[in-house]
């Protein structure tokens, strides 16, 4: 079944494997694939593909490489196509030359309720910053990062056990029928954009590319905030901070928390609170109970099994 056009799908880890999946089920002449180059992975750093490549070729659907997109023979290759529609998600910025192309111009999926959470990581950020909503929009692509005009937008919830794993997987499902829908109403001819809406007295959130600086935990920050930057970047890349007795230290990545609200004297990134199972820190305002930890070379485990390894931990702190 052809959905009346050529489309050219630009995507390069798992979040977009989802859309293109569902574009294919669903009929649409997917005419190719551009993605990243392979990478060179693990010990003997052998080229990978992308998981956006790995899916196009299991559909034996043409697939571009570029280095450079502006290069003058991917360009070109791309021009042959034909296509009436870009589509684009999680992949780079694009160049005039390329959003420009297809007669019924080029959209990307982005996970967040633009114009809030412009930026690489909405997804990260909106859990970090303790929101209770979030969601999916397709816009058309202009000069600019994250501000052409809005096709759709689908909201979703945020539960207090969200972590970005779970986020994630929620909304790469939710952004795969908002691109079906998107593209089926581009080829029909049957939507209006609509410019984002920037207020002068609304706060936008920005969402930049995060760092290893992003997770670092500060324990004189207060529980929830703490417990929203681990579940805001568990599993990956993970909040992390030193361990420390004085005379040893490890670098410990945190995973998975909870939270207590209480006045306390104790300092501030002391273990307190030990059992068999966990231990609490305390930060300013009440502690965090901390439940899955990684030590650098070794596998992410429960507090438990990490403290049956762990002597004396009441001496220790996180700084």
């Amino acid at each position: 079944m052809n959905r009346r056009g050529r489309i050219v799908f630009m995507g390069t880890p798992q979040f977009a494997v989802a859309p293109l999946r569902r574009l294919i089920e669903e009929g649409f002449d997917i005419a190719a694939v551009v993605t990243v180059p392979d990478k060179p992975s693990g010990r003997g750093l052998v080229p990978t593909p992308s998981d956006v490549k790995i899916y196009a070729d299991s559909c034996a659907i043409p697939v571009l490489q570029p280095v450079s997109l502006k290069d003058p023979q991917f360009l070109g290759s791309l021009n042959a196509f034909k296509a009436n529609l870009f589509i684009v998600v999680a992949f780079r910025m694009l160049p005039k030359e390329v959003w420009s192309m297809p007669t019924l111009g080029t959209f990307n999926l982005h996970a967040s309720l633009l114009p809030d959470y412009r930026g690489a990581a909405p997804i990260n950020w909106a859990l970090i910053n303790g929101e209770t909503k979030t969601g999916v929009t397709t816009f058309l692509i202009d000069e600019k990062i994250d501000t052409g005009a809005i096709l759709f937008r689908e909201e979703c919830e945020i539960s207090e056990e969200d972590n970005a794993e779970a986020l994630h997987d929620r909304l790469m499902n939710m952004g795969g029928e908002l691109v079906v829908k998107t593209a089926s109403a581009l080829l029909k001819g049957k939507i209006d954009a609509v410019a984002q809406s920037e207020k002068e007295n609304s706060i936008i959130h920005t969402a930049p590319k995060l760092t290893k600086e992003t997770g670092r935990i500060d324990w004189n920050n207060n529980p929830r905030e703490i417990h929203n930057l681990v579940r805001g970047l568990s599993p990956y890349p993970a909040a992390h901070s030193i361990l420390t007795n004085g005379e040893k230290e490890f670098a410990l990545k945190i995973f998975s928390t909870r939270y207590v609200l209480f006045d306390s004297n104790v300092e501030y990134g002391k273990i307190t609170g030990i059992t068999k199972n966990s231990f609490h820190v305390a930060c300013k305002g009440g502690s965090v109970e901390i439940l899955e930890v990684q030590l650098p070379g070794k596998k992410r485990v429960t507090t438990r099994e990490f403290l049956s390894g762990f002597r004396n931990p009441e001496s220790f702190k996180f700084i």
